[in-house]
């Protein structure tokens, strides 16, 4: 039971957290981005953000890496559907376990040096493994075109159990295929499961002992406590959540390509984090939805809709806003993503969680008392 044991205060987190993620497609409708698949990369970038805070957040241990995982997890899980079921959960088991080993590996060898040093290691052993995936393992991935399920697969447990059918399958439950809504509340579900399970690490001694090693590492060592045991498992850790979220990505779209281990999706990752709150729960995934709007919704915008957003605006003058404001969006979304960037990292360096608490502070504010009313009155 104690496993499962939470405390009241998490409990609500955990609870109002579920409801706002069961009811995207509620709240996201006024914002035009309540599409199934669109909802699919909200749920899924925040697993991948809620992993890589538990190295980043908690351990203060930069990796530039992280998609290397990401992708090894997309392709344990279509080569799960190629070789024995489009069932969901073995996809997601395989690729949870290699995607650990593989950082089992990496963080051992990454974890000997600190700091820049070991962000640039992490970066090089990703760049390393978008090569191999590239050229030198096509056989294994595809190379540039993807690796793919074909009617030739052989899928042996599906085979076992029903005839094949005439097309390709698609991924599902129990032998139940997801379609619309079905594939969003599934990642859905195991977006929250995840952050559970970032909540009890946060909240047990293991995490407690990687805040002590991100306040003060030197510290711990020169006391003769060995840190890197602990460093190492929340970098398997962070590793299999990412592991976790490309198996999820090949659930959705049955389809694992090198495009997911480049940098830029680790440095994603990165700005999610940052942009949402370092070391908080929920920041990082308020980060990944932020980053995944503007990049899903922002760059569809073109001159055309700002005409109408900007009806209301003098015909003369309108001509002029929508000059401006179309340098911001489009293919200009990323120069708006930079200056939310900038400003939070400015103005709240804790990110968007840092502006939360201060507005909360504003309300929480104990009255201010009467200095008069502490006057001590003189005896009569």
């Amino acid at each position: 039971m104690s496993l499962f044991a939470i405390p009241r205060r998490d409990l609500i987190v955990l609870a109002l957290f579920s409801l706002v993620v069961l009811a995207m497609p509620i709240w996201l409708q006024p914002l035009g981005a309540a599409y199934p698949a669109l909802m699919q990369k909200f749920v899924i970038s925040a697993v991948f953000a809620i992993g890589f805070n538990i190295l980043f957040g908690l351990t203060g241990y930069l990796s530039f890496g992280h998609a290397a995982f990401l992708g090894v997890g997309s392709y344990t899980a279509v080569w799960s559907f190629k070789l024995l079921t489009m069932d969901a959960l073995p996809a997601m088991v395989f690729a949870v376990i290699v995607s650990g080993l593989f950082a089992l590996i990496i963080g051992y060898l990454c974890l000997r040096r600190s700091g820049i040093y070991f962000s640039i290691l992490t970066l090089a052993f990703a760049q390393m493994c978008y090569n191999l995936a590239y050229s030198v393992l096509t056989p294994i991935t595809n190379g540039e075109t993807s690796l793919q399920l074909t009617l030739s697969d052989p899928r042996v447990i599906d085979s076992a159990l029903a005839p094949r059918g005439a097309g390709l399958p698609s991924a599902g439950l129990f032998g139940h295929a997801f379609s619309g809504l079905e594939g969003f509340y599934f990642c859905a579900v195991v977006l929250i499961i995840a952050f559970f399970v970032a909540q009890k690490i946060f909240s047990s001694p293991f995490g407690m002992m990687l805040r002590a090693i991100k306040s003060n590492q030197t510290r711990m060592n020169y006391t003769g406590f060995n840190t890197r045991p602990y460093a190492l498992t929340a970098f398997v850790i962070s590793g299999m959540y990412a592991g976790l979220a490309g198996a999820l990505f090949a659930i959705t779209d049955p389809l694992a390509g090198t495009e997911r281990m480049q940098w830029t999706a680790s440095g994603e990752v990165v700005l999610m984090t940052i942009l949402g709150g370092v070391g908080t729960l929920v920041g990082p995934v308020i980060g990944a939805w932020l980053i995944e709007y503007f990049e899903n919704i922002f760059s569809a915008f073109n001159e055309q809709i700002l005409h109408r957003v900007f009806s209301w605006v003098p015909e003369g003058a309108q001509d002029v806003v929508v000059t401006i404001v179309s340098k911001f969006v489009g293919e200009g979304w990323q120069l708006t993503l930079g200056l939310l960037f900038m400003l939070v990292v400015i103005f709240m360096p804790g990110g968007v969680m840092e502006g939360v608490r201060r507005i909360a502070s504003l309300f929480n504010r104990p009255p201010r008392r009467d200095p008069g009313a502490m006057r001590v009155q003189p005896a009569e």
